[in-house]
């Protein structure tokens, strides 16, 4: 997509406090990139020789990759694995699935074969320990497969903290049966247009929805029935959220979709660290925005 209907890749840098971290793992730094949509149309080369060349600069401990890196066709999946085999990190780049990887039959296995053939791990429903024993990746299944399991979390000590990789934040809602210090989520694309004062517009906009006729309805952006249900949670559409016990934070992703964004520029997240807290729940440190202008 042309920068002029993205807009210019933007850093956040936020800084959590995770209860019971070992000592050892205080100042661990990760990026999180999400939804790229690699397929010609919605994600830039610029963008994403940008996004490549930013996450190295920053020298992660790891990097994490959260979903939908093509869009209706797994084809592309090698062409960016190889991109993405570029990365560079302490202790290499961990991956979870987002829902159009796994559509139509047979992505699935095209887009983990394509990303493990160069060293990028694939988690669905399974637990990592690139950080040792004591900080889990667990990555999950996406939430609209019939293979989405939680349950995955009870073999782990709930003492022990965990990092969890899941596309759709709308699993932080049944995910709070289980500790989860982080969850690192996209999907939302942020709303794509955020209103200054009113947030992202599908926040907002479903109210007035019910008063559009249906015919109507397909021409008119983010009121097509697919839009609509892209997620129940709207309010976690960008961001750091605390969801019950645990915390949220979404990406708002590199890939654009039509007609744009509008004050929701692309994402790369930078977890700058990971600090040592006592036993309570993580507390948001602080959340910087640094616009890269390209």
């Amino acid at each position: 997509m042309h920068k002029l209907l993205s807009g210019g890749l933007s850093v956040e840098q936020i800084t959590v406090a995770i209860a019971d971290l070992p000592s050892s793992l205080e100042g661990t730094k990760l990026v999180q990139l999400s939804d790229l949509h690699f397929d010609g149309l919605r994600l830039s080369e610029a963008m994403l020789t940008q996004a490549i060349e930013v996450s190295n600069a920053i020298q992660p401990d790891l990097v994490a990759l959260t979903g939908d890196y093509v869009t209706d066709d797994p084809t592309p999946a090698p062409e960016l694995a190889q991109r993405l085999q570029t990365l560079q990190s302490r202790l290499g780049t961990y991956a979870v699935l987002g829902n159009h990887d796994i559509c139509p039959a047979g992505a699935r296995v095209q887009v983990t074969a394509a990303f493990e053939a160069v060293g990028i791990q694939v988690l669905w429903n399974q637990i990592a320990y690139p950080f040792g024993t004591g900080l889990p990746v667990v990555g999950l299944a996406d939430f609209w497969s019939k293979e989405f399991d939680p349950t995955v979390l009870n073999q782990l000590n709930p003492d022990i903290p965990r990092l969890v990789l899941s596309h759709n934040p709308d699993t932080a809602a049944p995910l709070q049966r289980w500790r989860v210090d982080l969850q690192l989520s996209g999907h939302t694309h942020g709303g794509q247009v955020v209103i200054p004062g009113l947030g992202p517009l599908p926040t907002w906009y479903q109210a007035f929805r019910r008063y559009v006729p249906k015919s109507w309805r397909p021409w008119i952006p983010y009121m097509r029935e697919d839009c609509y249900k892209v997620v129940r949670h709207w309010q976690w559409a960008q961001g750091l959220h605390r969801v019950g016990e645990n915390w949220l934070y979404v990406n708002r992703g590199l890939g654009t979709y039509l007609p744009g964004r509008l004050f929701c520029p692309p994402e790369l997240t930078v977890i700058t660290s990971l600090e040592r807290a006592g036993r309570v729940m993580p507390q948001k440190k602080a959340q910087k925005t640094l616009q890269i202008m390209g």
